[in-house]
């Protein structure tokens, strides 16, 4: 048997080493510390054949002596299984103790694992804590960095982030890797709770300090190769936060998290690719990364991945493939998809046209506050598409999208206020969406816009104003606001500062279907104006006007109408204005149809 007088080496032939012979003479006289020598040896082989059962046989003569390394190092087999028969979780459990009560840190560790994980132990989260906490007022490391975690999280102990500062600033110290990365992430974290307090604050000298301390653990655990702080600190070089911005170092950064699996490095990456950010740009490159992120769950990635594949970008076009990217974003519930989906679904791009699946996909994206999905959501409401039709439901949803700024939704809920569809007619509440939809662009309610500044409603009568957001609109080549600043000009209400005349105008409107601007056309074009239309003098307008009226021609009449309804070169007359606009309307002049029901009900 191991340490028998024969045979001081466990029946193995003697070694001829010094060394050995002089620890294995010593051992025979209960030198624990002899004893754990050879333990160790014959665990690693060093000196003497490898034997786990004799290495198991020396630590534990010198753990019953009151070793308390070797006691750690036979908990450590009686956890694995080495040396012995098979693994036995309360016997490591109780030789751990043995040595934690002798102040190993290393057994005060593991036995506070034991008491987290209920492992050889009953679980006992506090009692975890208490060996953590002995273990780490000890120094070691690997028991501050989880004890700083438990109370940044508040585990087993009150959420301290000062304590928890404190303990894992002293394993980073020590080089702890994980440490540094969790203390990076905590500044970091310090950083974006201020920005979420402080709305649109400048940033102080803290908070830049809270950055530069942030970028200095992620750099130090990064450089060990932690995955989590080289993903962050590529993060951290892409916005320029505690360093100094670069797009190169962002890539260097998420090239090693991406390498070794991280999945935001992975997304990231494939947007730097796509972007040509940091490195030459590559759609191939970007569909690499944005596949395997999307591969792990990924759902911006397989929202980006949807995105390729539908435009075809480093990847053969295919919508079903774009689809089934999008499907796995969108059941995962992120909105963007759950919008995307909902689109496809009308469209029947890559999937079998559906307004049914359309609306589950769109409702499913606005209820989470999706401007886009509520805009369109309420369009299928407003056609009946997959629903059933509800002026009700499409104010309910433009209200919500044009709340937050959405301004095709803004222009789509000034025209329901306009009708009184789905909520009670209010000219001024049409004017109040039309303006904040024009004010950013939108050619229709610039268009509804200048309307309501021509007929007065909702807003004070007001041809500077009309003439403002026709032309914006018309600038877009809005039909609608084509025909209508081109008729200002035919009247003289507008100034033409770019002097291509009415004629030009209603030509463009014409070709684009503006269903009145042909009556125009041919009016302008016709023998009677081009013999009359010398003097801009607004009497003579009218003579020319009521002659071409006269003969039939809509436009002359639907001009006639508002010459009379303003009282240009004759006395302002609001009947008189109706019955031209009247005989305008009858040739199919809709612009005058629409004057002389919006007259009617004023003198009404």
């Amino acid at each position: 048997m191991p340490g028998s007088d024969d045979d001081c080496v466990g029946g193995l032939p003697q070694t001829d080493d010094d060394v050995v012979t002089y620890f294995c003479t010593a051992a025979k006289k209960e030198n624990t510390d002899a004893q754990l020598f050879l333990g160790w040896i014959y665990c690693h082989g060093r000196g003497v054949v490898k034997s786990e059962r004799d290495s198991f046989w020396w630590y534990r003569k010198a753990a019953n002596g009151g070793n308390v390394v070797a006691q750690v190092h036979l908990a450590q087999m009686y956890e694995s299984g080495q040396g012995v028969v098979s693994s036995n979780a309360s016997k490591a459990a109780a030789w751990y103790r043995r040595a934690a009560d002798g102040d190993s840190a290393e057994a005060q560790l593991a036995l506070g694992k034991m008491y987290t994980d209920g492992y050889g132990v009953k679980e006992d989260i506090s009692e975890a804590v208490r060996w953590y906490e002995m273990a780490a007022e000890q120094g070691h490391h690997e028991a501050q960095t989880i004890l700083g975690r438990w109370f940044a999280l508040g585990r087993g102990v009150i959420q301290s982030d000062e304590q928890a500062v404190k303990w894992l600033t002293l394993a980073a110290e020590q080089g702890n890797p994980a440490a540094q990365s969790t203390l990076g992430q905590m500044y970091l974290m310090r950083y974006f709770f201020k920005e979420l307090l402080s709305t649109g604050h400048k940033q102080d000298e803290q908070t830049n300090q809270n950055l530069r301390m942030s970028a200095k653990w992620f750099t130090r655990a990064a450089e060990q190769g932690d995955v989590n702080a080289q993903s962050n600190l590529g993060g951290m070089y892409e916005k320029g936060r505690g360093v100094e911005q670069s797009d190169v170092e962002a890539v260097k950064w998420y090239i090693k998290a991406a390498e070794q699996g991280d999945v935001n490095a992975q997304f990231r990456l494939g947007s730097m690719y796509q972007q040509g950010r940091g490195v030459e740009q590559s759609d191939v490159e970007a569909v690499k990364w944005y596949t395997k992120a999307a591969e792990k769950g990924n759902a911006i990635a397989q929202n980006n991945l949807e995105s390729m594949y539908m435009e075809g970008r480093g990847v053969e076009q295919s919508d079903v493939e774009a689809v089934k990217c999008v499907t796995k974003a969108a059941e995962q519930g992120d909105v963007i998809a759950q919008c995307d989906l909902g689109s496809m679904f009308m469209d029947g791009r890559g999937v079998r046209q559906s307004n049914v699946e359309a609306v589950k996909w769109l409702t499913k994206a606005a209820v989470q506050g999706y401007a886009i999905a509520q805009r369109n959501l309420g369009s299928m409401y407003e056609e009946g598409r997959g629903v059933n039709q509800s002026d009700v439901d499409v104010v309910k949803w433009y209200s919500k999208a044009a709340e937050q700024g959405d301004a095709v939704a803004q222009g789509n809920l000034g025209l329901m206020y306009w009708k009184g569809q789905g909520v009670e007619q209010s000219h001024v509440e049409a004017v109040k969406w039309f303006t904040k939809a024009a004010e950013q662009g939108n050619t229709f309610a610039q268009a509804c816009l200048g309307w309501c500044y021509d007929l007065g409603r909702g807003v004070v009568q007001c041809d500077v104003g009309a003439a403002k957001w026709y032309s914006r609109s018309a600038a877009q080549h809005e039909k609608f606001a084509q025909f209508h600043i081109a008729s200002m000009y035919e009247l003289g209400l507008a100034v033409d500062r770019k002097g291509k005349g009415p004629l030009h105008l209603y030509q463009e409107a014409a070709a684009k279907g503006e269903p009145n601007a042909h009556f125009h056309v041919q009016w302008l074009t016709s023998p009677t104006y081009l013999d009359g239309q010398a003097t801009t003098d607004a009497q003579h307008t009218f003579t020319l006007y009521s002659r071409g009226a006269e003969q039939g021609y809509a436009a002359a009449q639907q001009a006639l109408g508002r010459m009379y309804e303003r009282g240009l070169g004759v006395a302002q007359d609001a009947r008189e204005a109706i019955i031209w606009y009247s005989k305008a309307a009858a040739r199919g002049h809709t612009d005058a149809k629409r004057r002389m029901e919006f007259l009617q009900d004023h003198l009404d």
